[in-house]
């Protein structure tokens, strides 16, 4: 893991130093990753967004702690909005 240019090893006695905040902060601004919603699920995650034909695959970029940046019908387009705001992408499981 790299913050602030430095070289972080996580290791269990590491991760265990963290306060809840700062382990809720991690990433801030950062870090982002793609997540495929159903267009049915939209309105959870972008209340503002018109309404969407039901039944449709689309994908959300979110920030490291969950906030939405970006809905797409296309995950290349959310992948590539991020590295354009220099967002380096997470694979969440």
């Amino acid at each position: 893991m790299v913050i602030d240019n430095k070289v972080a090893i996580s290791t269990p006695e590491s991760l265990s130093l963290m306060t809840p905040e700062q382990f809720a902060h991690l990433g801030d601004g950062a870090l982002a990753y793609v997540k495929p919603i159903r267009s049915e699920d939209v309105a959870e995650l972008f209340p503002q967004a018109p309404s969407i034909a039901p039944g449709l695959q689309l994908f959300a970029l979110l920030a490291a702690d969950g906030t939405p940046i970006l809905l797409t019908d296309s995950r290349d387009a959310a992948i590539a909005n991020a590295w354009e705001h220099e967002l380096h992408m997470v694979s969440v499981h």
